[in-house]
């Protein structure tokens, strides 16, 4: 593949000294979607606190721990094949800062909403990961019609699943209103989440991608397995993607459990029950052998109890965890001919069921929460309800540049979707409040 190219032909200016990557590294950083990921959900609804981690500051995050991860590949595997190809550090950031683009105002809830908003469209759908695809290659304003324009290797390492949406969506999970209630109408939020895909309006950018890679390679690539009762799961995707994708699951297993113990929404005896000893002996080992003068007979007793210590003791250990995972990432090979999908990152087996079981306890004490799940739940709502009122009357209610995107796609919802998935959670409560609260708006708002 010639990793460089790019959808658009581009030619830099002769004084450019950056490389193609650091130029897409500045396209993402100087990007509207990227300012506005520091005003979208990443757990915790914004305005509960000034503490906790946003969109933007999780994207800062990932960026930084993928390229922590590289620094010790290019060490541990500095004579292997794999060397040859290892991503330069400025692509690697920008596939870290832009990994969450597409996700929509209040979180995976946002997300769920729009899903079943588009179920009716033509090219039906919407998935985050998907929609950041379609911000890097359709929506961004850096060229006069290809988004972003980034290089091939920088949109690969974005497509986190590389199946689209009618390939990868079983029919028999399709969005839908809950059954059983009498005054109210609700969305069913399980049978409304999406497959994990790109969405059918990027087959183009997808098909390009994959231009120059055999036959074969593509088509096992673009394979999915199938289970019964649930979407069709993707199961490729390459090496940089990979990198992210890990550095991605370090930051959620480990510095959202640390926004959610310093907030005290997981107590101690929650942790020792969800992560008991028996899920992270090679990292208590790891602690007794490191750090003997520590921790006493009991490492993980100790471990614990300073997780749930002070500030600064807490810090320490989040420190020694994120440590720990990124030292035990290693490379493996899939069965394929072309390098940057033949490798692939992930975490040491003895390492990944204790990863597994921090995000598993976030998941069930913070996400799943009906703390949490009221907010999300209302978030659904207002998105749903703004998306409504929307398409009901899009001459009466779009702004003007929406509403010519509108006229020009030939009155496709998607635009509207797209508007809205671009919203931050400030913005959209604010245009909710506008349209359904008596005495919240003002004819001077920004629209």
């Amino acid at each position: 593949m010639d990793y460089k190219e790019r959808y658009e032909i581009h030619t830099p200016q002769k004084d450019d000294a950056r490389s193609v990557y650091d130029a897409d590294y500045a396209k993402i950083v100087h990007s509207a979607s990227f300012r506005r990921l520091q005003g979208k959900t990443q757990i915790l609804n914004l305005g509960d606190s000034d503490f906790y981690r946003t969109r933007l500051t999780h994207s800062l995050e990932v960026s930084q721990v993928a390229a922590s991860i590289m620094r010790q590949l290019e060490e541990k595997y500095e004579n292997h094949p794999v060397a040859q190809i290892f991503p330069e550090q400025s692509l690697l950031q920008a596939i870290g800062l832009a990994h969450d683009l597409g996700h929509p105002p209040f979180g995976h809830g946002g997300e769920v909403a729009l899903n079943y908003c588009m179920r009716n469209n033509k090219n039906k759908g919407f998935e985050g990961n998907g929609h950041t695809l379609r911000i890097l290659t359709k929506l961004e304003k850096f060229s006069s019609s290809a988004g972003a324009n980034l290089s091939r290797r920088t949109l690969l390492g974005t497509l986190k699943y590389p199946v689209s949406y009618s390939t990868a969506e079983n029919a028999s999970k399709a969005p839908k209103l809950l059954k059983g209630l009498d005054t109210l109408k609700l969305i069913d939020r399980e049978e409304s989440k999406p497959p994990k895909c790109y969405l059918d309006t990027e087959k183009d950018i997808v098909s390009w991608l994959l231009r120059d890679v055999s036959d074969n390679d593509r088509k096992k690539f673009t394979s999915v397995k199938e289970e019964d009762g649930k979407h069709k799961k993707p199961l490729h995707k390459s090496l940089d993607c990979s990198i992210m994708d890990t550095a991605d699951d370090i930051a959620y297993g480990v510095h959202d459990l640390e926004d959610a113990i310093a907030l005290k929404l997981i107590s101690e005896e929650m942790f020792r029950e969800d992560v008991p000893d028996e899920k992270c002996p090679k990292f208590l080992d790891l602690l007794k052998e490191r750090y003997k003068n520590e921790f006493g007979n009991n490492v993980y007793d100790e471990f614990v109890k300073k997780l749930f210590s002070d500030s600064s003791t807490r810090k320490r250990q989040i420190g020694r965890l994120v440590h720990n995972f990124i030292t035990q990432v290693e490379i493996y090979e899939e069965d394929f001919d072309e390098p940057l999908l033949k490798y692939r990152a992930r975490i040491h087996a003895d390492h990944k069921n204790f990863l597994k079981a921090l995000k598993d306890c976030v998941t069930k004490r913070v996400i799943k929460s009906a703390n949490v799940q009221h907010l999300e739940f209302k978030g659904q709502r207002m998105v749903v309800s703004v998306f409504e009122v929307f398409c009901s009357e899009p001459k009466s209610f779009l702004p003007s540049d929406t509403l010519r995107f509108f006229e020009e796609s030939k009155n496709d919802n998607r635009v509207i979707c797209d508007y809205i998935a671009g919203m931050t959670d400030s913005f959209l409560l604010k245009t909710y409040d506008r349209l359904f609260s008596p005495r919240m708006g003002s004819v001077f708002d920004k629209l």
